[in-house]
């Protein structure tokens, strides 16, 4: 079996994560710890890509550009009318995507829904300040973010997109036909397969060393991120979830991962699965290079170069609060790989912990809960519009 250089037995970031960080935890949620040699099978992963969507924006956005391509896509997903050549070309695709799959539950889906706006401002800091920045740790996730110069572009674009797409699925009715939260599946999928094409095509990407672009593999990892990682990070900010919340979690984003084109099977049901997917994922990554460093820099920097707050000391002080979830939620060990300062003026932050402790008290009451639903969807609409308008 070929096997690519990136394939390695991690023995620091995420070694350091499941025998002395979180990990610990998670790992004795399972009956006996995952044997690494099971890792193997995913492998072949490395090399597997998303083949309908590659010829989507083959026909499509290298020929027509990819501005245009994308709103083709627009356009026929809102039913307008568009020149027949087109009109096939995103019909074939859009046949390979099945958006009432028979084991879908939508009302085991919803309280997923729910608690992703429940969330509120706490959600995006652990999306952004664990999630996003802890994947840094791998360098092989992150190489196609190199290739396609995201970093000169900058951490706030990249930031930007992120919670556009995540706000834009966990709104209520997103996920169903004619939904934003489909429109902004099906384009973000496109954008992979943008990126992968034009990697491939025009840059010295070299597979043997780091697989394919945006590789299934890599694409799970992804998915596990906005749903087993999200899920723990939410519990280290104090917030209770109930049963019926996690389970929604999982299938929402086993739905949304079909939907981004990874494969059915390999999407988890339960906890002990992510948990295992999620085992096997970290441990045979290399571990962080001068690439990690650089993008981890630059969110770190991202508040100081956004325009919001208009001020810069609100902006400086918005570098530290997130230094200070950083280092909450990675852990010194991370950080210091990832050349995270600590920081003295972002412990105010702790502040909102504290706030998160005492409202999760009542999350049995329904009506409470209501209410934090209706107030975090309004915070993540809010934050949204900032970052569109000021970015």
């Amino acid at each position: 079996m070929k096997i690519p250089e990136r394939y390695k037995i991690n023995t620091t970031s995420f070694a350091h994560y499941w025998t002395k960080g979180v990990g610990v935890s998670l790992l004795n949620k399972l009956n006996n710890k995952p044997s690494l040699t099971e890792a193997e099978q995913f492998i072949s992963l490395l090399y597997q890509c998303d083949k309908a969507c590659d010829q989507l924006v083959s026909n499509l956005h290298l020929k027509l550009g990819f501005a245009k391509g994308q709103q083709l896509i627009r356009d026929y997903l809102q039913g307008k009318t568009i020149e027949p050549d087109y009109h096939t070309t995103i019909s074939d695709f859009i046949d390979t995507v099945n958006l009432e799959p028979e084991w879908l539950d939508r009302q085991k889906m919803q309280p997923g829904i729910a608690l992703s706006q429940r969330s509120g401002l706490t959600g995006l800091i652990v999306l952004r300040d664990y999630c996003l920045m802890g994947g840094y740790e791998s360098s092989a996730i992150n190489k196609p973010l190199i290739f396609t110069g995201a970093l000169k572009k900058g951490a706030v674009k990249r930031l930007t997109e992120t919670v556009t797409f995540w706000v834009d699925i966990t709104a209520d009715d997103a996920l169903r036909k004619g939904g934003m939260g489909i429109e902004a599946i099906l384009l973000t999928r496109c954008i992979h397969s943008f990126a992968r094409l034009n990697i491939l095509e025009h840059t010295d990407w070299n597979i043997d060393k780091w697989g394919i672009p945006l590789n299934t593999w890599d694409m799970l990892a992804t998915n596990l991120g906005f749903s087993l990682v999200y899920i723990v990070g939410l519990k280290q900010m104090k917030f209770n979830l109930l049963q019926n919340e996690i389970e929604g979690i999982f299938h929402l984003w086993k739905y949304v991962g079909t939907l981004l084109g990874i494969p059915l099977d390999l999407l988890p049901d339960t906890e002990p699965e992510a948990i295992k997917s999620l085992y096997y994922w970290t441990m045979t990554q290399k571990e962080g290079d001068q690439d990690s460093i650089a993008l981890a820099q630059a969110l770190m920097e991202e508040p100081v170069k956004a325009a919001y707050p208009t001020r810069k000391l609100g902006r400086k002080l918005m570098r530290e609060v997130h230094l200070y979830y950083n280092n909450y939620l990675l852990g010194a060990y991370s950080c210091a790989l990832l050349g995270l300062e600590k920081t003295t003026i972002g412990k105010i932050a702790y502040f909102n912990i504290l706030k998160n402790k005492k409202a999760n008290s009542q999350i049995l009451n329904d009506e409470i809960r209501q209410q934090q639903i209706l107030k975090g969807r309004k915070v993540h609409e809010g934050v949204k519009q900032i970052y569109l308008t000021y970015n």
